[in-house]
């Protein structure tokens, strides 16, 4: 019993050595911030194809993924999955404009295979920014990029071919290319499977 209790604690630091790594990639944290910035985050774990958020919910955490890989993807009238985005280790996923507006959620988010996130509660962080006010800059960088990585998806990499589009997924997105199924990968560039499938095999 004590020896799985240690276990998880470990798990728990390591995650948060994770997340404190990431920060300081962009900003400074004193220890004392370093302590109340981990103290700020609280683990979940994810099975295989666990939801974390479904359409409907208001999204109320920022969610950084430890380890695992999890989509956010959204149903059409005809229930047909369109995928908007894939997360792996050291990156954050989200339905950001249900986060941001505190409306109802358009998007699913699930794990594709066991996972681990850190999450924080939009009342934490706002608390947080107070107390640190380096992570007020972290995630304002963070949604300026993500609005440009949202612009750039959908108004410049759709009008490109389909060719094109697979190349540059598979050239900035190797590992998840080897993570997660063909049919998502298709969905995720706007394609069929059966058109990915002879794609990639024209270029092989």
């Amino acid at each position: 019993m004590i020896f799985t209790i240690l276990i998880a604690y470990f798990l728990v630091l390591q995650a948060k050595d994770k997340l404190i790594a990431h920060l300081r990639r962009i900003i400074q944290l004193s220890p004392t911030e370093e302590v109340i910035v981990r103290n700020s985050f609280k683990k979940k774990h994810l099975d295989k194809k666990e939801v974390l958020l479904f359409t409907g919910e208001v999204s109320s955490h920022m969610q950084f993924i430890a380890d695992g890989c999890l989509r956010a993807y959204y149903m059409d009238d005809e229930a047909k999955e369109h995928i908007v985005q894939f997360g792996i280790e050291g990156w954050w996923v989200n339905d950001l404009y249900s986060y941001l507006t505190q409306t109802p959620a358009k998007q699913f988010v699930q794990a594709l295979e066991k996972s681990t996130v850190l999450q924080i509660h939009r009342d934490t962080l706002n608390d947080l920014y107070n107390e640190v006010p380096a992570v007020e800059r972290f995630f304002r960088l963070k949604f300026e990029k993500a609005y440009v990585a949202f612009q750039y998806r959908t108004i410049d990499a759709m009008a490109k071919p389909a060719e094109e589009r697979y190349l540059e997924f598979r050239t900035k997105y190797r590992d998840i290319e080897q993570r997660v199924p063909q049919y998502m990968v298709a969905s995720y560039l706007g394609i069929t499977p059966e058109f990915l499938s002879a794609l990639r095999k024209n270029l092989r």
